[in-house]
C-alpha cells in the first residue's frame, strides 16, 4: 500500500517519521510540499521522495490531506480531476468535515476524517477517527491499521471531532505550557534551568505512567500526593484561587469553537 501525505508541516512530517520508525518502506511513502527547500529537507532527512500532487494521486492508494485548512480549497480543485475510483482520501485537516471533500471531490470518493496529534512523531500519538459516508468498514480499519502504528486510535462519531480537537488535537500545547510555565517557577525559586527542566520533565512523564498504566482516576492520584497541611495543598489552593480549572476549561471550549468556525468557512 503507498501512501501519499499532501503537505509536510508539522504534522505531516510526524506522520512519515512515525510510519517509518514503526517500520513501513520508504518507498511506499510520497509526500508533497511546496516549498523545494522544505521538499529537499525531507527527503534527505527521510528518505521518502517529494513529488507533485498529480504524481501523488495518480501512484498512492491512500491520500492522507494534512494541509492547513485555509489551503485546502486549491488542493481539492486540483485532486477533483486527478483522484481514481480506488483512492481512499484521509483528512487530517483541524475544523474540516467529510462533506467539504465529497462535496468537492468525485461522486462516491471515500473519505474518513482523522485528528491525531503531535506524539505521532515518537509513535505515542492520539487519532480520533471519523469515516465519511461512502467510506467502507474495510476502509475504516486499514486507516485504523495505518495509525495504530503510530499511536492509539479511537473510532467516533463525526459530530465529536470539534471537541476531540479542542481537547486531544491541541492538548499536547497545553501540557508543554503548563510544563515551561513550572519550569520558570523551578528558576524563580534558585534552580538551574537544565535543573528544573529535568525534574517537571520526569514528572510529566511519570505522571503520565501512572494514569495510563495505574488504573486510578486522576482525583485520587492527586490525593494521594496531598498531605493535610503539606505543602502540595498550599500548592492547589493557590491553582483554585487563581482559577486554573476553569482557564483550562474555557481554553478548550474556545479550541472547540475555533475548530467549528473552521468547517463553517467552508460551507456553501
Amino acid at each position: 500500500m503507498t501512501v501519499a501525505v499532501l503537505g509536510a508541516g508539522k504534522i505531516g512530517e510526524a506522520l512519515l517519521s512515525g510510519l517509518l520508525d514503526a517500520g513501513h518502506d520508504a518507498g511506499d511513502l510520497l509526500f508533497t510540499e511546496r516549498h523545494p527547500e522544505r521538499a529537499a529537507e525531507l527527503t534527505d532527512r527521510y528518505g521518502v521522495a517529494g513529488v507533485e500532487v498529480a504524481e501523488a494521486a495518480k501512484r498512492a492508494d491512500v491520500l492522507v490531506v494534512a494541509v492547513k485548512p485555509q489551503d485546502i480549497e486549491p488542493l481539492l480543485d486540483e485532486l477533483a480531476g486527478l483522484i481514481g475510483p480506488g483512492s481512499l482520501v484521509v483528512s487530517m485537516c483541524a475544523g474540516l468535515p467529510t462533506s467539504l471533500f465529497e462535496r468537492r471531490l468525485p461522486a462516491g470518493t471515500p473519505v474518513i476524517r482523522v485528528m491525531p496529534n503531535t506524539p505521532m512523531l515518537v509513535g505515542a500519538a492520539m487519532s480520533a477517527v471519523s469515516p465519511g459516508k461512502h467510506a467502507t468498514d474495510e476502509q475504516l480499519q486499514t486507516v485504523e491499521r495505518l495509525l495504530s502504528s503510530v499511536g492509539k486510535v479511537v473510532v467516533l462519531p463525526e459530530s465529536q471531532q470539534d471537541a476531540v480537537t479542542a481537547l486531544s488535537g491541541s492538548g499536547p500545547a497545553y501540557f508543554f505550557y503548563l510544563v515551561e510555565a513550572m519550569i520558570d517557577a523551578g528558576i524563580l525559586l534558585g534552580l538551574p534551568r537544565a535543573v528544573a527542566q529535568q525534574l517537571i520533565v520526569q514528572a510529566a512523564v511519570g505522571a503520565g505512567t501512572m494514569l495510563e498504566e495505574g488504573g486510578e482516576h486522576p482525583v485520587m492520584l492527586r490525593e494521594n500526593v496531598t498531605s493535610p497541611g503539606g505543602t502540595t495543598i498550599n500548592g492547589i489552593r493557590e491553582l483554585e484561587k487563581h482559577g486554573v480549572r476553569a482557564a483550562l476549561l474555557d481554553a478548550i471550549e474556545s479550541a472547540r469553537d475555533r475548530s467549528v468556525e473552521l468547517g463553517k468557512a467552508h460551507e456553501e
